[in-house]
Formats: C-alpha cells, structure tokens, sequence
C-alpha cells in the first residue's frame, strides 16, 4: 500500500480520531485519578499501574480502529468491509466539542491538582528539610552506627539554622536506607520542600561520604557532592555538608551559627565511635516509645568510657546526664543516680556554658530530677537561641507548661513539637491530657494529619485512639489499634499490654480480655508499669468474681507498692496509688489519708498536671470507700481541671459506678445527663 493511500486509509476508518479521542480520555482519566488516588489515601503504586494500563490502551484502542469497523450494518472486521463501502464519519462538529468539554474537565482537574500542589507547598517551606538515614556501604556493618551517626551530625549542624525548618531524627528514622523510597510521599508525610540523602563507607582510616540535595516536590536534584578523606576529617565534611545545604537553600547563617556547626566535638575518634554508639541506643528507645534498662545502663558504660577518653567531650557529657535522669525517672529513684545527673550536667556548663545542648540538659534534669519546672522552662527558653529547630526543647518546653497550668502555652510548644517531629512521643502523649482546652481539637486533628507512626511506635499508637475514647467514649479505634499492634509480631503484645488491660478490665468489664491482657503484663519489666501487676491481677479476679483471690493479689500489689512509696518520698503518684489499692481493699481510713497525702505532696499551684490527677484520685477513692458527697465535691472542681477526668473516663470507668444517677454527677458533663 502505498504511503498516500495509507494515510488516506487511516482516515477513513477513523484511526485519526480514536487516536484524538483516546488522548483527551486518557489525560482526563489521568488527570481524575491524580486528584482521587490521594483523596482515597491509595497507594502510590496503585496510580503508577492505573497510569500503565491506561497508556498501554493508546496502542489497542488504535489496532481495534484499524481492524474493526462500525458499519451500518453493524461492526465488522475490516478485511470483511469492500473498500467502496461507506463507513460513516464521526460528525467533524460535535466531536470537537466532545473533544474540547472532555479538555476542559481534565484542566479543571489540573488546576484543582496544582492548587493542591501549591496549598502543600505553602505549608512546606521551600527552607523545610528532612535529613534522611544514609546509606551504609561500609563493608563491616557494624559500622552502620558510624554512619547514623553521620547523618545525625548533619541532621544536629541544621538544627542550628534558625532560617530553616528541619524535622527531628525521630521522623526521619523510619525511612531507613536501602528501602524504596517515594521522595515525593514522604516530602508531604513530613511538610517538607527538600530532601538531603546520601551514603557513607568507612574502610581503615578512610572515609568516603557522598551526599546530594533534592527537591522532593519535583524529585529534582538541586546539589550533590563526594568527599574521600582521612576519617579525622570526618568532622569537617559533616559541617561542609550542612553549610552547602544551606547555601543552596539561600538560608541565612548568622556568624555564632556558622561558628558552632564548624565546631568540632572531640579530637579523640574512639571517644566519638562510643558517642555514637550511646546514641544509637537512646535513638532506639526513643523510637520504641521506651526505656530499657539494658540500653540506658549500656549507654551510660559507653558513655563514661568516651568521657574517660576526652574529659572536654561535652556532648558526651550532656548525652550522659540524659541517660542518669533517664534512669532516676524510671528505674533508679535514688539519691546516688541523681548525683551522678548532677555532676554530669555540672562538666557540661563548665566546658560550654551557652551550648544549646547544655541548656537543653540542664532543663531536663531540673525537670526529671527535681520536679522544678521553674528553673526547668528558665533553661530551656535559653536552647532556642542555640536550637531553634529542636523538637525535644519544644516538646519539653510544652512539658513544662502544662506542669504550670498554662495550657494555651503548652499547646502551642506541643504542636511545634509535632511539626518538627511528626512521628515523635514527646507531644504524642499529651493530646489526651490536653483535649478539654477549646484550641485542642484543631490541634488533634493536625496530630492525626501529620506522618504515619513508624510500625513500633506502639505507645503513640495507641495515644491517637485514646483521644476518641476520652471525647467521645468512643473505644473502637482503641480497639482497632489494639488488636492491630498485637497481631504484628513477637513482643507486640507486650507493649500494648497494660493500654489492652486498662480497655478490658476498666472499659468493658471483660474478665477474658483482661486475664489475656495481665498475662502479657506479667512479662513486662516493673518500672514500666504504672501499676503492679499484681494489682491488675485482682481487678482481673474481681470482674470474675473471684473475691478471695482478689483480695490476696491485692496484699501483694500493696507490699510492693508501699516499697516504692519508701524510696520515693516526695512522689505524689506511688503514693496515690497506694490510695487506689488500700480503697479497692476497703480500707477506708488509709486510702483515704494516703490520697490526701498524695494531694498535699502535688498541690494544684505547683503541678497543675500531678495536682488535677491527684485530685481525681482523691475522688475515686471517696467513691470507692462509700464517701459519695465527697466524691462528687472533690469531681465538681476536678472535672473541670484540663488535666482532670474526661468525659470518656467518666463515662466509662467503674470507679463511678456508685455515683451514676445522681444529678449531681449528671451536671458533671452535659452527655452525662
């Protein structure tokens, strides 16, 4: 055939026009998927097959017009159709109006697509970055802490950079290296413009780190670089790799912030190596929503090695009053391990007065250590002059607030603290406690909007659902988050055991739930239980009304509690507890001084957070002993405490089975009624 009659062939059989049509249908179907996928929270996958299979169609659609006919007599193959057949033309006029309406839907849709591109750009600043994890080519993977710990350099020069916002490693750790990653999806899980990402190999005294910028809206490169140098200079290419970054971001780097990212931490290489390896294992427990023992006590071994080896190490100092405060918070409430925050803490100021870090220590440890949040919030208002990106300052500063009743205050740390850290703990475990306040909704909404958890962080989990359990009464995303974390694996159980326990025994009266639920408990390590477990033992035996054994686990719980009351005097919160055992148990005169006691230790004008739970405390053990007027006196002004019982807990909770029908109680909440 020849060439002329082909194209004349083409047109009759309306090859041209399938072609047209199928073009516009194509980018119309293109352009609706786009703006539904994401709608719909579809995977990226699912468009790049829905993009394969409507481009692999262009080729068919065109086959099928050249082989098929639609005839008056209906279709027919082609080679069926004589060549002096009509076969009827698509109408020139109407279909270019099909063709321009389809067009101009499919550029609506583009224009809904780039508005939605520019609404998510303007809540990530072009100046908005995410370090994530290099990778480790290292032939020894033992040294993939080395390269963490690279990153983390990087990660910690930026922090410095006021004109930047950076997100904090806890965020970026889930998106570990040799994964797939979509730059793009994770550009708009974390509300940032920009991603840096590289690799780092480590052989004998050599290091080579390869680093490059990207644009992750686009998935463009902006910079990229290769260094190959001695491993002691290790330290100049992490800051010459966070200053070309910000170069290339035209961020304004003041001189003091220019001077402390040149700064180097320790000149002794095998101090720095037990540096990163402590902060290795604090990154681990921070992931995992946790304080292990044998990680805090192997950090703080590490720790005094590095400290042994270059006594100016200030870092390691500060890191090293992390992990004791760690300890006198959880495990070791003894006067020894406080001593030993306080000197650590004291080498610090003496080799870096004004070091962020140092501020940020010092914070922590009047904070963990003495409960003095004054003096707490004096020094880490000093860390953002220093830190002006740092999650844990924000997180803490947020801590403080509420700890001091002020709320509104408290609230807006804690959502810069999301910002910085999406998938953080340090704000995660606030929101309930924060619900009450007017601003808070808004607030939790953008806590659920921010990057999905990492799948270990069970704790934040499970603190998303209890939001909809303290609202609303709502237990079935508790539920729902329950049932999924305990079907993920060894261990799993475990950590969400004592949120499993509190649903069945306190929510819904589950006797089999909660047997379930303690026998995950009674594999848990005791410091990190808020309760006993022998306690949650007898309330399991109660809710089967197994009241001898009740009684029994209940003398055990109380032995071991009144224990822990001995060693932490000054804690209002072993001591309450004992109230709420001694109250189950009907002994009435000591619940009821010991919750007074408790209340004394935590009054409202020094700890608006201990004080509100205390008095509610207070409440349940009037409940729980009979004392139904006191109960409700000590409810009407609790109830309306930020930190006091929500409407959920009220709701729900068996402790105020007594009072329920009585107007009083009614009148406490109006969904009570």
């Amino acid at each position: 055939m020849k060439f002329r009659n082909f194209l004349a062939e083409l047109r009759r059989r309306n090859v041209y026009k399938v072609a047209a049509a199928y073009a516009v249908i194509a980018w119309l179907l293109i352009q609706a998927g786009s703006v539904l996928f994401p709608t719909f929270a579809a995977p990226t996958w699912v468009m790049n097959v829905f993009v394969t299979i409507v481009a692999a169609g262009f080729p068919i659609a065109l086959i099928i017009a050249w082989a098929f006919e639609m005839t008056p007599e209906g279709m027919k193959r082609t080679e069926r159709v004589p060549p002096n057949e009509f076969i009827p033309q698509w109408s020139g006029r109407p279909f270019a109006l099909l063709l321009i309406s389809l067009a101009l839907i499919a550029g609506a849709l583009l224009d809904v697509k780039i508005w939605r591109s520019t609404e998510a750009a303007s809540g990530s600043d072009k100046k908005s970055i995410a370090v994530l994890p290099f990778e480790n080519l290292s032939a020894n993977q033992e040294n993939a802490f080395f390269t963490d710990g690279v990153q983390d350099e990087i990660l910690t020069d930026l922090v410095k950079v006021a004109d930047l916002k950076v997100i904090s490693r806890t965020s970026v750790m889930q998106y570990k290296a040799n994964t797939v990653r979509n730059l793009p999806e994770i550009a708009r899980a974390l509300k940032v413009a920009t991603v840096p990402e590289g690799s780092v190999q480590r052989f004998a005294n050599r290091v080579r780190v390869s680093a490059q910028l990207i644009d992750a809206r686009t998935d463009t490169h902006i910079w990229a670089e290769n260094y190959d140098r001695d491993l002691s200079d290790v330290f100049a290419i992490q800051s010459e790799i966070a200053q070309a970054i910000a170069d290339q971001l035209q961020a304004r780097l003041s001189s003091p912030e220019k001077a402390t990212i040149e700064e180097q931490p320790t000149k002794d290489l095998v101090a720095y190596d037990l540096y990163l390896k402590a902060k290795q294992l604090r990154d681990a427990d921070i992931l995992n929503q946790s304080n292990e023992r044998e990680n805090v006590l192997e950090g703080i071994r590490l720790l005094n090695e590095a400290v042994a080896r270059d006594p100016q190490f200030q870092l390691a100092h500060c890191l090293l009053a992390l992990g004791h405060d760690a300890s006198y918070a959880t495990f070791d409430h003894t006067d020894a391990r406080r001593a030993l925050a306080e000197a650590s803490v004291q080498a610090a100021v003496k080799l870096q007065p004004d070091a962020g870090e140092t501020h940020l220590a010092q914070g922590i440890h009047y904070y963990l250590g003495y409960l003095d949040y004054g003096r707490a919030r004096a020094e880490m208002l000093k860390a953002p002059k220093v830190l002006p990106n740092n999650s844990e300052v924000a997180g803490f500063l947020g801590y403080i607030a509420r700890r001091q009743g002020n709320w509104d205050e408290a609230i807006r740390k804690l959502v810069r603290a999301v910002e910085l850290d999406p998938n953080g703990c340090l704000a995660g475990g606030s929101w309930p406690v924060l619900l009450k306040r007017a601003p808070v909704k808004e607030s939790c909404r953008y806590l659920r909007s921010s990057a999905v958890a990492a799948p270990n962080e069970y704790s934040l989990r499970v603190r998303r659902a209890l939001v909809d359990r303290d609202a609303d009464a709502n237990l079935a995303p508790l539920h729902a988050v329950i049932s999924k974390i305990e079907s993920e694996g060894p261990g799993a159980e475990e950590e969400v055991a004592e949120y499993a326990f509190d649903l069945a025994a306190a929510c819904e009266r589950d006797p089999v739930a909660a047997e379930r639920a303690v026998a995950a408990l009674a594999r848990q390590p005791r410091e990190k239980l808020l309760f006993p477990t022998a306690f949650c033992e007898g309330l399991a035996a109660r809710l089967r009304q197994d009241e001898p054994t009740a009684h029994a686990e209940f003398v055990v719980a109380r032995a071991e509690n009144e224990q822990l009351v001995r060693s932490q005097p000054q804690s209002s919160v072993p001591l309450g507890m004992l109230a709420f055992i001694d109250a189950s148990m009907g002994d009435k005169a000591k619940a009821i001084e010991e919750a007074r006691a408790a209340c004394a230790l935590s009054p409202l004008d020094k700890d608006a957070l201990d004080g509100a739970l205390q008095k509610t405390n207070l409440a349940r053990v009037h409940a729980l002993t009979g004392e139904r007027d006191l109960a409700l006196q000590e409810l009407a002004i609790g109830s309306k405490l930020p930190a006091g019982p929500s409407y959920g807990e009220l709701k729900l909770f068996p402790e105020w089975d007594s009072l329920r029908g009585d107007p009083r109680f009614a009148k406490l909440s109006p969904r009570l009624r």
